[in-house]
């Protein structure tokens, strides 16, 4: 195979004089931007702005962009002049993206004749040779001195660099420019590999009646570009795309980078979608995620609570027994309202949550995902199941009854649900059974209360290391 160390001296010597590759064309560089503005959605997409001020003679002239996205959608890109906008005319424009690497070098040189250099290793002499390329499938066939060779060692020296390579990504823009001197320009455009999420960590207090949540946001950079200083916005909310037929790779491997002094996110509305817009501007490196701060809240109120909630089957026909040390399922619940110290919109994530035990430690107690939020909605996440709080429940009647008009079938069935408490304090839980069809509750040990057309709900205290019993009987019909 070919090595890469042997082309790295000819790498490293062409990477600096990218004006060599065209000599009508007129190369900008990061070092031209003025501003550089990006949007990110949430669905591996971004817009970004990029601003450059450039020396442009007038006439028709070849504008080779340098520092653009890998993944950019050339079909979106927008280049105009904000310094005169009736001066500047796009004819056409080129997205160069195969890059620049020694692999691809000799592909481009097959069926060519380059020059190999090779040392003697008992003299340490170098000498040169031409060296046609046949082929770079599998390792390189060259043809020297007449003889054909297998990955020949040596250094390959090639007379220039093939057009369309480029070491960069780079947008070539032929352009009619009716006035000359520093313009500043602007280029738009659609780029994949760029992507953000919202994630949320929150800390219970001892008495899991309060936390304190910090919300972040996590920005993936995989587009094969960096991004120096940019204004940094985020939409939030479902924006359309046409999908097309192609799939993407995703790329691995990429670093983390924490924020040093996080600054919390402004919100707007932005026609159906959220905006939110980070107050300084940052580097977003290639192949990097990094951490924002969204928002940070104290002290919000919370309640906990721990519920068992039963199925509907069991009330169509007879069961002998239901279920053994059935748990109870555990969630709390937070309002997004401003006297919560919240009240912002709060993008779809995960949220994580965290109690400190006695020693002080924080550990981790479970998390659940949030869909978007607006403003003053209830957040309710589901941590887990309670080890101390169990139940066990059985069928304890079941008889058909006399249909009655307009119905096909009635059943009337009893159930017992034993309720235990291990914990050395009383606790409250609520028993919750979606029952189907038409339904009435004729007997039960305790009120119930109806949540909605199939389900009922019971709120009922046991003791400490206690038991208590919930009885009830219910007519179905449909």
């Amino acid at each position: 195979m070919i090595s890469l160390r042997s082309l790295a001296p000819y790498l490293l010597g062409c990477s600096i004089a990218p004006t060599l590759l065209n000599a009508t064309e007129l190369v900008s560089r990061l070092e031209d931007q003025t501003g550089l503005a990006i949007t990110i959605y949430n669905d591996d997409l971004a817009l970004i702005k990029d601003k450059r001020r450039i020396q442009l003679p007038s006439g028709t002239v070849d504008l080779a962009i340098r520092g653009v996205s890998a993944q950019m959608r050339p079909e979106t890109a927008l280049l105009r002049n904000i310094s005169q906008p009736d001066a500047l005319q796009v004819r056409e424009q080129n997205f160069n993206f195969d890059l620049l690497t020694p692999q691809k070098m000799l592909d481009k040189y097959v069926g060519q004749t380059v020059e190999i250099v090779r040392m003697n290793p008992a003299t340490g002499k170098e000498t040169k040779q031409a060296a046609t390329i046949l082929s770079t499938n599998n390792g390189v066939v060259a043809e020297i001195d007449g003889r054909i060779e297998t990955d020949p060692d040596g250094r390959y020296i090639f007379p220039a660099i093939p057009e369309n390579l480029r070491d960069k990504p780079t947008l070539v823009t032929q352009i009619t420019n009716g006035a000359s001197g520093a313009q500043e320009l602007e280029l738009s455009y659609l780029s994949r590999g760029l992507g953000w999420k919202a994630d949320y960590v929150v800390e219970l207090n001892s008495s899991d009646s309060a936390l304190d949540l910090a919300g972040w946001v996590t920005l993936t950079n995989n587009s094969g570009t960096t991004y120096p200083q940019a204004k940094l916005q985020l939409v939030a909310g479902d924006v359309n795309q046409v999908r097309e037929r192609v799939m993407y790779k995703r790329a691995r491997g990429m670093d983390m980078a924490m924020a040093e002094a996080p600054a919390p996110m402004a919100e707007e509305a932005l026609f159906e979608y959220h905006l939110y817009t980070l107050a300084h501007p940052t580097t977003i490196a290639d192949r990097q995620t990094k951490q924002v701060s969204l928002l940070n809240a104290s002290q919000a109120p919370v309640t906990k609570e721990l519920v068992f909630r039963g199925s509907d089957y069991y009330y169509r026909s007879a069961f002998t027994s239901l279920g053994m040390a059935i748990k109870a399922a555990v969630y709390i619940q937070f309002q997004n309202k401003a006297e919560s110290g919240m009240g912002m919109p709060l993008p779809k994530g995960i949220v994580r949550v965290y109690k400190r035990d006695s020693q002080g430690n924080a550990q981790f107690v479970g998390e659940d995902r949030i869909d978007h939020t607006p403003k003053n909605e209830e957040i309710r996440l589901k941590l887990g199941e309670a080890f101390d709080v169990t139940a066990r429940k059985k069928q304890v009647s079941y008889r058909k009854v006399n249909f009655g008009h307009p119905y096909t079938y009635a059943a009337e069935s009893a159930y017992r649900i034993e309720l235990k408490n291990a914990k050395s304090v009383p606790i409250n839980v609520k028993v919750q059974e979606p029952i189907p069809g038409d339904w009435k509750i004729t007997r039960e040990s305790a009120k119930h209360e109806k949540l909605a057309a199939g389900l009922a709900e019971w709120r009922i205290e046991i003791p400490a290391e206690g038991s208590t019993v919930l009885e009830y009987q219910v007519l179905v019909r449909y």
